[in-house]
């Protein structure tokens, strides 16, 4: 058996062929196993079929097929599945042999993992990978993480197969994010902002459709010209494409998809951890609610017979009206991609991660479903402050969050006044006036905590961290 493939790949689900069919077609032998091995025949002799691969029914077969240091990725179901199949890996394995997790896991899994694989002798390298199916094959985003030492070998693997953006387009949108589960994180707080922004789109889109009536022919035109703009990116692109699409009947596919949303659980996942941080994710957070709400379709058809509100419909100037639209999402777009980095900024220091935030913005530039022009303004901020603390606070977003704000505001008023429900709007909103608020309510939650639990408070007239306790029942005025 001769031990000189590049590369070696677990797992030919269609993520797993694809990305192995990109990592051949830029010069490199690669490996693979599936554990159903009828899947990698069929590989072999179909897609693969002159190509430069070796197919293997066994784990074992696959190592010895691999040129060392040996490069192990594993395209498999996160969970107990990977832990199995580092356990059959680690016999078989070499010091500094490399085994790439490149599933959606949790990043906390990816620091024991790391801890544990490197304990052993080898390296391990936790990646974030992003783009869906067309992008494992003709190039993904992709957020490496783990081991250090294992970069200088999958760099060129990972640099070559990956998209490219720039002026050139030579600049890939891979790069390394940090040790240990740092790029299982980055990439996680990329899947809550993806929640995000389609959570906005759909209410753009809700609002056009309801309140103003547009038709999909419309709709189509709205989203190709906000395409050309400062909302240029692939999710709008494809809610564009999405409006074209007719059934055999001539009738739109788009109406006749059931209203009731599916999740994976990284958005979750970053709205639980955001509150472990103690930062404000809170347009994730809506995103995931508001999933869960469609998810209760049943509940939600029976309310709709007794439960009542006003006529969905915006009146005034159907143009003006879109355009604010469009300033609403371009400013709560913002405000979900600060929240973001705000999430990445804490878990950075909770963790000991060197995470370099201009170049996690252009790992999202091209390849992955977030993919989008706005990102170069983030990189630009970071280069210009690398110490930025909110995006909110860069000039460029503060310029177009003020001169979207009228039209924000109105929106949002809009349908409130008008029963369109627009959580993700909202929250955005509600973040950017408590953030710009030197002032908040919260004098009176900590006196309230204080009056019931003695849970002390500090004063606005003493040094900070200085607490203090007032007897509140003594000293309050005493009702008639």
């Amino acid at each position: 058996m001769s031990a000189d493939c590049d590369f070696g790949l677990i797992g030919l689900a269609v993520m797993g062929e694809n990305l192995a069919l990109n990592v051949e077609s830029r010069g490199y032998k690669v490996a693979v196993h599936n554990r159903t091995t009828s899947v990698v025949d069929d590989f072999i002799a179909g897609r693969a079929a002159g190509k430069n691969f070796v197919g293997c029914h066994s784990i074992e077969a696959l190592v010895k097929n691999l040129a060392q240091p040996r490069k192990v990725m594993m395209l498999i179901k996160a969970g107990p599945a990977v832990d199995a199949v580092i356990e059959t890996l680690i016999p078989l394995l070499e010091p500094g042999d490399i085994i790439i997790d490149g599933g959606n896991t949790y990043y906390a899994d990816t620091e024991r993992r790391t801890k544990y694989v490197e304990e052993k002798g080898f390296l391990y390298c936790g990646t974030g990978v992003s783009g869906g199916e067309e992008g494992a094959l003709k190039g993904p985003s992709m957020m490496p993480g783990g081991s250090a030492a294992a970069w200088e070998h999958v760099k060129p693997i990972f640099q070559a197969i990956a998209a490219k953006v720039g002026p050139g387009g030579d600049i890939p949108c891979c790069e390394w994010v940090g040790p240990r589960g740092a790029g299982h994180y980055v990439k996680m707080v990329h899947n809550g902002i993806e929640y995000g922004d389609m959570q906005l789109i759909c209410e753009a889109y809700f609002l056009m459709k309801e309140g103003l009536g547009l038709s999909n022919d419309e709709l189509y035109d709205v989203f190709g010209e906000w395409n050309k703009g400062d909302l240029d990116s692939y999710l709008i692109e494809i809610s564009r494409d999405i409006f074209s699409v007719k059934d055999e009947d001539g009738s739109y596919v788009v109406d006749k998809v059931l209203d009731r949303a599916g999740a994976k659980g990284t958005g979750k996942w970053m709205s639980q951890l955001a509150l472990d941080l103690g930062v404000p994710s809170t347009l994730v957070t809506e995103a995931v609610y508001a999933r869960s709400l469609s998810a209760r379709k049943a509940d939600r058809v029976r309310a709709s017979a007794s439960l009542r509100g006003p006529e969905p419909t915006v009146k005034g100037d159907k143009k003006e009206f879109i355009e604010q639209v469009r300033q609403a999402l371009y400013a709560s777009k913002i405000v979900s991609y600060a929240q973001g980095f705000v999430q990445m900024q804490a878990a950075a220091i909770e963790h000991g991660w060197p995470l370099n935030y201009g170049d996690c913005a252009m790992l999202w530039r091209g390849g992955c479903i977030i993919r989008a022009v706005f990102l170069d303004r983030i990189k630009e901020a970071f280069q210009k402050d690398p110490e930025l603390e909110n995006l909110l606070l860069a000039q460029y977003f503060q310029d177009a969050i003020h001169q979207a704000q009228d039209g924000w505001r109105h929106v949002v008023a809009s349908a409130a006044l008008t029963g369109i429900p627009v959580p993700a709007f909202a929250t955005a909103l509600a973040y950017y006036d408590g953030y710009r608020r030197a002032s908040l309510p919260a004098n009176l939650l900590q006196a309230q905590r204080d009056y019931f639990g003695a849970h002390t408070y500090e004063r606005t007239d003493k040094p900070p961290g200085e607490m203090f306790h007032t007897d509140w029942l003594r000293e309050r005025k005493v009702p008639l």
